[in-house]
């Protein structure tokens, strides 16, 4: 088995990125800490083809030398916008019938794995703070409380390693099971 080189992979440009299809995915990152986690969660939502990503409250927006660190020029391809209250957000895309998704460990959450997403519906996917988590009027206005399993000693996952498992587990739902 050989490695391929970068130029062997046949990646969208920029451009073409811009172009393509998007799965119906937002993320929303409610007020994030970590420079590192905010570029991290760029470069997922560009591998797959996530729609946009919200900026909230505290969470810092580019250029930012540490966020472009990790991103690797996906703040480039991925559409983003900042907006100071997450809740008001919330509103807004509740108004245009979006599904909320909270990533958080709350009563009557549903287990990721269990999750099956709808036909032709747009859906948030909501991160919060690296020690408070969502906001708890953000998980009183979701529709649903996504929680991963975890099966270890720890109660907890890195943000960026949440949204990896999460955005890949929605991505292959509706993208190869049609979905979407």
């Amino acid at each position: 088995m050989r490695k391929l080189k970068n130029s062997e992979l046949n990646r969208l440009d920029i451009e073409q990125f811009k172009r393509t299809k998007k799965i119906p995915l937002i993320v929303i990152l409610d007020n994030i800490r970590s420079l590192n986690n905010i570029g991290s969660v760029f470069r997922t939502a560009d591998a797959f083809l996530i729609e946009k990503i919200y900026l909230c409250g505290i969470t810092a927006q580019p250029p930012n030398k540490e966020i472009h660190k990790t991103a690797l020029g996906a703040t480039e391809s991925v559409t983003w916008e900042h907006t100071e209250s997450t809740q008001a957000l919330i509103e807004k895309l509740k108004s245009e019938k979006i599904i909320l998704l909270s990533v958080e460990q709350a009563e009557q959450s549903t287990s990721l794995e269990e999750f099956e997403p709808k036909l032709d519906q747009k859906y948030a996917v909501i991160f919060g703070n690296e020690v408070k988590g969502v906001q708890q009027e953000v998980v009183d206005a979701s529709d649903f409380c996504l929680e991963i399993p975890q099966y270890g000693t720890k109660h907890s996952l890195n943000i960026s390693v949440s949204c990896g498992i999460v955005l890949w587990d929605l991505f292959s739902k509706m993208k190869f099971k049609g979905t979407k």
